[in-house]
Parts: structure tokens; sequence; C-alpha cells
């Protein structure tokens, strides 16, 4: 994260420097603390950079913590790919990972410390009945039957539970708080429940889980965090998670800050909804380049600079800025990659070129530059032969005034080599194109003769020495900007028939023996990075990460 302060706003940043400043706090310590749900997506990425980055701007420490409190929904795979997805941003958590279950016995101590001091009880009323109770926005609550139990009939039911006597929706452990309370979070929030289910980490240990909100705020205080930054929904959960800490004999007290979400056009962030569409197989599991998750950000060709920048350039704030423009994140991927991704040509739709004034073994060698700009990244080798393949968009029999690559009696230059002018054109029993006879200006190569002005510039590979590849074009998988804005309706109506097509394509012969993960801007094209899992030698796959124009670019020129 940059140290810049106007380089985007983060009141966050802002404040902890004042803190540190009047010496309110020394150490800075931030954690980073998902549940092991389900993989990361974009808006985890924001609170990763986040809290990653305030722990180094300020020398402190940011923990990884896994809030696994929900042994039915958690998984050793989702805690293995949040970890991978962590240290691909770059980041590097203090100290070993940690988990809420390595305070499962703290917890209970602490549940039945607060047992004994008569603000916790065991309470019966099943789940249905205890919504009912709880009361509405309007209307307060009403305290359970159950509620008025001694200390000592609580402490042995609570053991009871633990032992594992009941069934799971029998009983609960209750925090006794203010059922007229107008935050519906202090009404008797539930502490404890009864799960007869196999821990990732624990084994069959427990016969009771601790909730979300009785472990965040004493993990953040075990651990000594200094800043506890979470995003606005938990803004009302705030009373809640100061009201543990002030009734438990906690070692610290850390300080919640809540910050905006980060909500993305023609994307969904909803871990469950994501979760649907791996599960339905209408995505290619959880790293489908077409998903948001981190995992498929990097599939599709992301790189971690230009996600951490894209995080810089949206900021840190409270109030909801709305959606973001996904071409701001396009932006932030597309700069590091103009700079960084080596070049090549792919032909994406080719249709042959037989070039009929150069001779059937012809086989001339242009060494081209890897990167305009970037020495360092060398230089490879394009074979020109007598048959080429061009992309047939960049043919017309009838062009319009202004199409400025192949037709037929015009002339184009094939990029880093000679001008060619189409001469003929050859159609098979349908009508359709299958071959262009051109003929080679010679004395063309790297100028423009006088009195000769040729306009166009077009791609292209050798026919008898490219390599082919399988091309991934991704778009966005859904058609409108918010898919799941009405709740009463099916997100699924909105996916993009379009959001993968699949092409079989020529590249130049560099692309032979490419290692997987390795982006390259296909001149003209886009940029596609090599797939990570399907990409192999003799089966060459790429995946379009972002395309070359750049609109958020032209946004920013205009304002």
């Amino acid at each position: 994260m940059s140290n810049d302060s106007t380089s985007a706003p983060n009141f966050i940043r802002n404040q902890i420097r004042e803190e540190v400043d009047v010496g309110k706090v020394d150490t800075i310590v931030t954690r980073f603390p998902p549940e092991p749900n389900g993989f990361l997506h974009i808006g985890h990425a924001k609170s990763i950079c986040l809290n990653f980055g305030l722990a180094e701007q300020f020398g402190g420490d940011c923990h990884l913590r896994f809030d696994d409190t929900n042994p039915a929904k958690e998984e050793q795979a989702y805690i293995d790919a949040i970890k991978e997805d962590v240290s691909w941003l770059g980041f590097q958590w203090a100290g070993d990972v940690r988990f809420a279950s390595d305070y499962f016995d703290q917890l209970y101590a602490w549940a039945q410390h607060l047992v004994r001091e008569g603000k916790a009880y065991v309470d019966d009323l099943s789940p249905d009945e205890i919504r009912e109770y709880r009361g509405t926005l309007t209307e307060p609550g009403r305290s359970s039957p159950y509620r008025d139990r001694s200390p000592e009939e609580n402490l042995d039911l609570l053991e009871r539970m633990c032992a594992g006597e009941f069934a799971e929706g029998e009983k609960v452990l209750r925090a006794k708080i203010d059922m007229a309370s107008p935050n519906i979070n202090l009404r008797d929030p539930i502490l404890y429940r009864i799960r007869h289910a196999s821990h990732h980490q624990t084994g069959d240990k427990w016969k009771i889980y601790p909730s979300y909100d009785f472990t965040h705020g004493q993990s953040d205080a075990i651990e000594g965090v200094t800043h506890s930054i979470c995003t606005l929904e938990f803004e009302d959960h705030r009373p809640l998670y100061e009201w543990f800490l002030d009734n438990l004999p906690v070692p610290c007290k850390p300080r919640q800050i809540e910050f905006a979400r980060l909500n993305l056009n023609y994307t969904l962030t909803s871990k469950r909804k994501l979760k649907l569409l791996v599960d339905e197989g209408i995505v290619d599991g959880w790293d489908d380049p077409r998903l948001p998750t981190i995992s498929g950000m990097r599939r599709r060709g992301y790189t971690p600079a230009s996600i951490r920048k894209f995080c810089e350039m949206i900021g840190v704030t409270r109030a909801d800025g709305g959606l973001v423009d996904i071409a701001m994140l396009y932006h932030a991927i597309r700069a590091d990659l103009e700079d960084n991704a080596p070049r090549a040509m792919c032909v994406l739709n080719p249709v042959k070129v037989v070039l009929t004034n150069v001779s059937e073994d012809h086989n001339e060698v242009f060494e081209v530059p890897g990167h305009p700009a970037r020495d360092d990244m060398g230089t490879r080798k394009l074979p020109f032969t007598r048959e080429i393949w061009i992309d047939r968009d960049d043919f017309m029999e009838e062009p319009p005034k202004k199409f400025f690559r192949l037709a037929p009696g015009k002339e184009v230059r094939l990029r880093n080599a000679y001008v060619i002018r189409c001469d003929e054109v050859i159609k098979d029993d349908r009508d359709e194109i299958v071959e262009l006879r051109c003929s080679v200006d010679f004395d063309t190569l790297g100028k423009n003769p006088e009195g000769r002005k040729v306009k166009g510039v077009i791609h292209w590979v050798s026919a008898s020495q490219g390599v082919p590849v399988e091309v991934r074009l991704y778009d966005n998988l859904f058609q409108v900007e918010q898919p799941d804005k009405d709740k009463d309706a099916d997100f699924l109506e909105h996916l993009n028939a379009e959001s993968l097509v699949t092409m079989q394509g020529i590249g130049e012969p560099s692309l032979a023996e490419v290692t997987p993960e390795t982006r390259f801007q296909f001149e003209r094209v886009g940029y596609f990075c090599a797939d990570r899992h399907a990409c192999r030698e003799g089966h060459l796959v790429f995946n379009r990460t972002v395309g070359l124009k750049d609109s958020w670019a032209k946004i920013q020129k205009k304002g």
C-alpha cells in the first residue's frame, strides 16, 4: 500500500497515523480473519491489502486467523486456498497461521464466567421461537421463560451440552443483555449452539460451537490486536463486540473500525451465490476465470501488483460509494501488463494467405524485440514463409472508406515484415473465403517507399511454423450491472451466455515452450495468460485477461 495519503482516501490510515503521532498506540496489530467456508474474492482482496498494508506501513504485525466456528460449512481445501491467495498477493502474516478454534478452551471458560456472573443462560426455546421472541425493528423482544434460571442450573446444563447429552437445536447458551434494546444484536444473542459435527482442527472434541459474535472479538483480544477492521455491515455488531470485551477478563480491548465494502458492477461477491455457481457446474470450479475470486483472477492472468494497485485506487471510506466500475479494475491490470508483459503474435480466427512471389522453401527469420520498451526482455524470432495466417477480421472484400487493413487490390504491412498486396480471393462452393493470394514488395522491409502510403498494419503467423493454441475469450459472467439487485428474482437469469468463447488459433513459434501463468500481449488482440492448469507442452491454452482498449483511461482524461 502506498504511503502517499493523497493517492486515494483512506480514513483508517489517517486515524492510525494520528494515534501513533500522539503516542496513543505503540505497535500496530491488525488481522485478516476469513471464515474457511469458500474461496476469497475481490472484496477480500481489499481487506487483505488494507490490513496487511497498514501493518507494513506502521511497522506492525498482521495476523492471518481463520474464524472457524461452523464445521458444517468449512473445509481444509478452503484453508489451503486462502493461505495461497494471501501469499500470492505478496503478503506474509506474522507468526503461525492462527485459528479461532485454538481458543475454544478459553472461550468456553469465558462462557462459564458469564454464566457465573448471571450474564448468560441456557435457553430451551426452539430456533423459530427465539426468532419470534426477539421482536422486530419497531417492537421490543420478549424474555425467554428460561431467562431466570440460576447460575448453578445454567452451569450444569452448559456442561451437559458440552458433553453431548442434548440433540442439535434442543438448547443454546445466550447472553443476558437487553431484550428491549433498539439494537437487535443486544437482545440476548446466542453464544453457543449444539452441533454434533467433527471439526477440521479439533476433531470430535466439541459438541458445542461458539457463535461468530462470541468468538471474533475475544480472539482479537487474545492475540493483542489493536485495530479490528471490518466492513460496515458489522457496525451494528460493535456494541455487542464491546459488551463482551467489557464483561470478560480479556487481556486487551481492540478498537473496531468499519469501512465501506467493495461493490463491483457486473459482479457477485456473495460466497453463498458463488458456491451455488460452483456446485451447479455453471462455472468450472472456484478458480474459474469468470469468477471474482482471487484464484479465478490469478488464473485469468491478473497480477498481484495490479490487484493491489486497484485496491489502492478505490481507497477506504465509510461512505457507500455505490458500484465501482469494473473498467477501473481492467485499467489497473492493463497498465501493469503494458509495462511487464512480453509481446507475441497470435491469430485467433485464421485465414490462409499464399504469397505468390515467395518461393516454397523461403524461410526468412526476423529478430524482433520481446517488448518495445524493455531491452531486458530480449528478442524473439519470427519465421517468414510462403504461406502465412492472418486474422479473418483483417480482410474485407468490400471495405468501408476507413478500413485500413487488407482488401482486394489494397496493401497492408505485416507487422515487423513487408508490405503485401491482395491480388486474388479464393472461395469454396459455399462462397466462403478459404485463401487469399497476395504478393510481397521486398523493398518495404523497415521502410515506406517514397510516394506510397500504407496505413494498415496487421499481425500474422507462419503457416508452416506456427503453433496451434486454444484461446479462451472471457467476458463478464453477468449481463447487468447488479445481477442480485432484485432480491426476489433469480440472479441466474442474468448470466451472459457469451462469457466464455473458445477459439482455435495459431501462435508464433516462440509460444511453443511457454510455461503456465506466463502473460503476453498478443499484438493487436489483447493480454493473455497461459492457463495455470490446462497449458502444457503440446497443448497450449491461453486465457484472455483483458483487451487492449482502456475505457477507464479515456474517462479519466475527459474528467
